[in-house]
């Protein structure tokens, strides 16, 4: 600064009181940085939240580590195997659901198969009255059950989920990467979180069972009477474990078109109320038990085409010594589990029992062929708002040949 210049005469300038612009400058700036600071608290204290909500898995994957010499190596290494596992544990809030006898079983299994470059998914359901090798399996107190031939879902039973993914790669030949424990409760919270999903009934439905009482036409179903719906077995079709997981494959797809159609993703309330079911509910191994993993592998999906996502049930037909048992239809088990383990298509469906219109068995390694007409299923459903751009529900596997129901009121 130039020495000859002199400041002005009276108070120095920084004795002097600010101007009120500027004043109002810096507690404008100080409140946004309060706001800033205030905004992200909360965000981390949601994100905390629902982070916490989720519960890891570390028993099975200690379980896994053990067994690792007998499980097969993952052949593509870029594809992912997900088993998904609806547990029908009637302890603490699920209590209400049925009486809590010590034990629980998997009501529903789903091998999820995503494609290496993420241009397909393929969801395999997994009938819970399959006839299968279950391996010797550790219990939760360290003694072990020794392998037997039983139904499928004995292995939740006896060893949980680590011994239901042994009991899966048994049978499949296919590397389990992840999987995803998920209880009765937080279906129902799931459901409510979405306002509920509508399906069309061409009959009513009456099983106390399952708690369910529903009028034939369309309705929107709550977390309860969803959960009823995709329970029950006497109280709607023949009563067979093929037609439920047909109407489970149905809702799901139903549920997933909501989410799409409704922008639920993107509207902040309505999506934490989703997260909060979904992670409330959830029991997952080291791999997917955050919702950073979480996001990371819906975000690797969110751009697979609908036509290339895929429901199907393993081919089963009943099985040899007891009907009430199912048993794998061969070759077409062992083609369609040959194609996820080596990341190939699907292969098309062969001539079958089900094409010529035998009522029990599944059409091999295929989707349950849609319904006719009015989309009305012998399993009791009907799909509505058609032509979102979404998969249409299936209908029951149970047979290749449709019926319309007289005064439908589904159309």
């Amino acid at each position: 600064m130039n020495a000859d210049v002199t400041e002005p005469e009276g108070a120095h300038p920084a004795d002097l009181p600010l101007r009120p612009r500027r004043r109002w400058l810096r507690w404008t700036a100080l409140g946004a940085s309060v706001a800033v600071l205030a905004a992200a608290g909360v965000v981390w204290t949601l994100y905390t939240q629902l982070d916490g909500n989720i519960r890891t898995d570390v028993e099975t994957v200690n379980q896994l580590r053990r067994f690792e010499s007998e499980r097969p190596a993952a052949v593509v290494h870029e594809a992912e195997n997900i088993l998904l596992i609806g547990s029908d544990d009637r302890g603490g809030d699920n209590g209400k659901y049925g009486r809590d006898s010590g034990t629980q079983r998997s009501d529903t299994t789903i091998l999820l198969h995503l494609s290496a470059d993420r241009s397909s998914a393929t969801g395999v359901s997994i009938p819970r009255d399959l006839m299968v090798e279950i391996p010797a399996c550790e219990r939760p107190d360290g003694t072990t059950v020794e392998p037997r031939f039983a139904q499928f879902n004995w292995a939740f039973q006896l060893g949980g989920a680590g011994c239901t993914i042994r009991t899966v790669e048994k049978l499949t030949g296919i590397r389990v990467d992840h999987h995803v424990v998920v209880d009765f409760t937080g279906f129902t919270k799931l459901v409510d979180a979405v306002g509920g999903v509508e399906v069309c009934l061409a009959e009513p439905v009456d099983d106390p069972d399952a708690q369910l009482t529903l009028d034939a036409g369309p309705q929107t179903l709550d977390g309860e009477q969803a959960l009823g719906y995709v329970r029950t077995r006497k109280g709607i079709g023949d009563g067979s474990d093929t037609q439920r997981m047909a109407r489970q494959q149905e809702f799901l797809s139903l549920l997933v078109r909501k989410v799409h159609d409704e922008g639920i993703l993107t509207d902040p309330s309505k999506l934490y109320s989703v997260l909060d079911a979904v992670t409330s509910s959830l029991t997952a191994d080291p791999g997917l038990d955050s919702l950073s993993e979480l996001y990371d592998l819906v975000d690797s999906v969110r751009d697979v085409p609908a036509d290339r996502v895929r429901f199907m049930t393993a081919p089963r037909q009943p099985y040899t010594y007891n009907p009430n048992r199912d048993e794998l239809v061969q070759p077409d088990a062992d083609r369609l589990f040959t194609a996820l383990r080596n990341d190939e298509p699907v292969p098309e469906p062969e001539p079958s029992d089900a094409e010529s219109g035998s009522p029990e068995t599944t059409a091999p390694g295929t989707p349950s062929p849609s319904a006719t007409g009015a989309g009305v299923s012998k399993a009791g459903f009907a799909a509505p708002n058609a032509g979102t751009g979404l998969p249409e529900p299936t209908a029951s596997p149970s047979s290749g040949q449709q019926t319309s129901v007289a005064g439908n009121p589904c159309g």
